[in-house]
């Protein structure tokens, strides 16, 4: 992108198109190297060529190659929209209108040509919502409307940096901050993203989205009581708005009033009958709470009422137990002809399909599908390997043996925490479900406070105040402020516990900070849950996470990131010795009694027959495996990969 940027001869092929030298633009595009040419930005100033010397079809098969390697490119889809208005397609336009706007709203263009293919054709309710939004982004200053650009191409430090320019001058833009929490909560810095929500909601009360988002902000850093709090506040300055209810119901199933969150969701469903976001919502809630047969009628219900709504059929694949009719098989096939499916709805339907013909043991169909679904998916994703390689590597190279033997003796002495860590799909949650069935011991969630220290602390080091930036700067922390670190994170997860004087917290990537929760909590226990690799790596391929695992992806990523991981453990192993139990997926699964006999001596608690029974545990349970830790222990799933091994190459070279 940089060098498609810099290079002089497309300076030459804008002038031109200024000049309306079509021809001359094309020919001069098509000169260029076979790399450059297909770079996302060359290729949109050819349909931009094409358009406007009205090669219309030329310029959608463009827009297409686009789409394909960058989904969410805004410009791409609004270019669409005008080349399917100049061939007078106005609905089709309308449609290719809106997902510009959904992908970036800076894009006044295809506001303002919403407003006018609606009104032109009667739709005034309609109309008066684009109006609305196209009034507002008007009325916001220039610099902000560069912020929202430049976040939807995901150059989220460029817009941090015009966004903090902007505040300078205009401090009090409860806009602006609102703009600078959105990046904070992108880049995973939350407590910036809460106390900038917070004070914007001081200084325009009245403001909803400022409130909306200060909600999410709050959910998003696990604040679950106060954002209730905020929910319910706002649902008070309108009790019947489906908006409200909504967010409130969803606040509720985050404290784990169910009961409460139903009751909402029917609320907005007086409203607005059949609402296929609401159902979904529905099924989530009853799944949750281990209600599998009213899960599965409020998921099929989302289907009846929106059969686009690719969410649902992913919910159904997503309990691992449900298996898929001919008939639902048949409809997902039908939504794939959908040219006009979303994004993620295409993503969740190929991953459900994946589901399916795994169920019907036709592995060649259920890899194709997975890995469809992996490479729409990863279109959308940033992520670097190598990057991630050299973040993990920073962590052997600072955090050494010296560093914590000076630091020994630092920290806040509570031994609360029980971490269990690793990668995803390797066990952990049939792990918490053994330990949280001990009467000492209470589960939790995959919390996210120990990520959001590292964030702030990797952000320190970027601002200058720390030469060596994070991880290096932890030799030099003074050490209350380590001890203040393990203090506040004892109070931020008070909230997730039930009174037990232990309690997990789950996240699987805090492996990458086992450095930092030694220093700040030593008395912690540590557990790293690790599975075969193969098992391991391919059960996280064909598992949709909502965020936070961009390596599985791609299985050359995937693999790569497992060979980080166990290199680093075997660091953490050499500089902490001692300090961290290792468990294996498969020695749980071969002999649980011994094993919940280990794991309860590690964590210093008397052996409970409920850890072995743990499936009987009836606590809410958020994670992917949800329905499975809900059965004895099986021992089907060791091998299960091998049923796709002729299409898992990359994976083993990466693995090596």
């Amino acid at each position: 992108m940089q060098a498609a940027a810099s290079s002089p001869s497309l300076q030459s092929v804008q002038e031109k198109i200024v000049a309306k030298r079509y021809d001359d633009a094309l020919s001069d595009l098509d000169s260029l190297s076979d790399t450059l040419r297909d770079d996302p930005e060359v290729l949109y100033m050819r349909a931009v060529c094409q358009r406007l010397s009205t090669r219309f079809d030329g310029a959608l098969q463009t827009l297409s190659r686009i789409k394909a390697k960058v989904p969410e490119h805004g410009r791409a889809h609004q270019e669409e929209g005008h080349a399917l208005r100049d061939m007078g397609r106005d609905a089709d336009a309308l449609v290719a209108y809106r997902r510009a706007t959904r992908f970036n709203p800076a894009l006044l263009a295809s506001w303002k040509q919403q407003l006018r293919i609606l009104l032109a054709s009667g739709r005034e309710d309609e109309a008066r919502q684009i109006k609305s939004q196209l009034d507002h982004l008007e009325r916001l200053a220039q610099p902000l409307i560069g912020v929202i650009d430049l976040i939807a191409q995901g150059a989220l430090l460029k817009a941090e940096g015009l966004c903090r320019q902007y505040l300078q001058k205009v401090p009090h833009d409860t806009e602006a901050m609102r703009l600078l929490a959105d990046i904070g909560l992108r880049l995973g810095v939350l407590d910036d993203a809460e106390f900038l929500l917070a004070s914007a909601c001081k200084l325009d009360p009245d403001n909803l989205g400022i409130r909306i988002d200060y909600i999410q902000a709050l959910r998003k850093r696990q604040k679950f009581e106060q954002a209730l709090g905020e929910a319910k506040t706002l649902l008070a300055t309108s009790p019947t708005n489906p908006q409200f209810q909504s967010i409130y119901a969803i606040e509720c199933m985050q404290t784990g009033n169910y009961d409460e969150a139903l009751v909402f969701f029917d609320k907005v469903l007086e409203t607005l009958p059949q609402d296929p976001v609401t159902l979904t919502s529905k099924g989530h809630a009853y799944k949750t709470q281990g209600e599998y047969d009213a899960a599965v009628a409020a998921y099929r219900a989302a289907i009846g009422a929106a059969p686009q709504h690719g969410e649902a059929y992913y919910s159904l694949a997503n309990l691992k137990v449900y298996e898929f009719a001919d008939a639902e098989i048949e409809a997902m096939h039908e939504q794939e002809q959908n040219a006009n499916l979303g994004h993620m709805d295409r993503v969740y339907l190929n991953f459900a399909l994946g589901k399916a013909y795994e169920d019907k043991s036709d592995f060649e169909a259920s890899f194709r599908y997975y890995a469809l679904g992996n490479r729409l998916k990863k279109a959308q994703s940033s992520y670097n390997a190598d990057r991630m390689t050299e973040d993990l590597g920073a962590q052997r190279e600072f955090c050494t043996s010296d560093v914590f033997q000076q630091r020994k003796g630092c920290g806040f002495e509570a031994p609360d925490p029980i971490f269990i860590l690793g990668l995803p799909r390797s066990g952990s949650t049939l792990l918490e479900q053994i330990l949280s069935s001990h009467s000492q011991v209470d589960g939790t969630l995959e919390l996210p406070n120990i990520l959001s220290l590292s964030q702030s602390l990797r952000r320190r080091g970027r601002e200058g105040e720390e030469a060596s930036g994070y991880p290096g700067l932890l030799a030099s922390l003074p050490a209350e402020e380590l001890e203040e670190f393990g203090r506040q994170y004892i109070e931020d997860t008070r909230i997730h516990r039930q009174g037990s004087p232990f309690f997990i917290d789950k996240m699987p990537n805090n492996f990458r900070h086992i450095g930092l929760i030694h220093l700040i909590l030593p008395n912690a226990r540590i557990i790293d849950m690790r599975r075969e690799p193969m098992a391991c790596c391919f059960s996280g391929y064909k598992q949709l996470f909502a965020e936070g695992q961009e390596f599985t992806y791609d299985l050359a990523d995937m693999g790569q990131y497992y060979r980080d991981y166990v290199e680093l453990m075997h660091h953490w192993d050499a500089v902490l010795p001692d300090r961290i139990l290792r468990v294996k997926y498969e020695d749980v699964v071969g002999d649980l009694d011994t094993q919940v006999r280990r794991i309860l001596n590690y964590c210093g608690l008397e052996f409970e027959p409920g850890c072995v029974d743990f499936h009987r545990n009836k606590r809410s349970v958020r994670t992917p495996s949800s329905e499975q830790v809900r059965q004895p222990i099986f021992q089907s799933g060791l091998e299960y990969w091998r049923n796709y091994e002729p299409w898992l190459g990359p994976l083993k070279e990466a693995l090596a």
